[in-house]
């Protein structure tokens, strides 16, 4: 098993406003790179590059991929909002259209509604203005152990 096509290859710059996400976890590390934007009204913002290794044998990002980003981008809405991690216990993912290798994913997510131990939310990926994907999620709130 060798290396994917584009191991070592970097992303274009993001679009305007997004920096590199860093400290996100083996998992999204490996995934990634995904960047953000930083933080203005509500939403939540985030962003990546379709590379090779996202897509599917016909070219077009797997919906695994969608789905890992969507989930991500839901979490750190509720980081955002409640000022701690959360889990996810329940997702709902539509498909709406197909993003494609070498085309940025924009995503965004908002609480929208935060109780002590759950957090609601939603969220959308979208590619050249057409949303690919949209989801909602439910996140159990973590406390710290005593």
């Amino acid at each position: 098993m060798g290396e994917p096509e584009d191991a070592g290859k970097p992303a274009p710059p993001p679009p305007e406003g997004f920096v590199l996400s860093e400290g996100r976890g083996a998992f999204s590390g490996h995934n990634g790179p995904y960047f953000h934007r930083a933080q203005q009204g509500e939403s939540t913002e985030q962003a990546f590059f379709a590379l090779p290794r996202h897509a599917n044998g016909l070219g077009l990002v797997h919906g695994g991929m969608l789905t890992s980003f969507l989930d991500g981008l839901m979490g750190a809405a509720v980081f955002r909002a409640a000022r701690r991690p959360g889990v996810t216990i329940h997702l709902s993912v539509d498909f709406l259209h197909m993003a494609r290798v070498g085309e940025w994913v924009m995503g965004e997510s908002k609480v929208t509604r935060l109780t002590r131990d759950v957090a609601f939310v939603e969220g959308r990926a979208c590619v050249g203005g057409r949303d690919v994907v949209r989801g909602s999620g439910v996140f159990k709130l973590m406390h710290k152990r005593a």
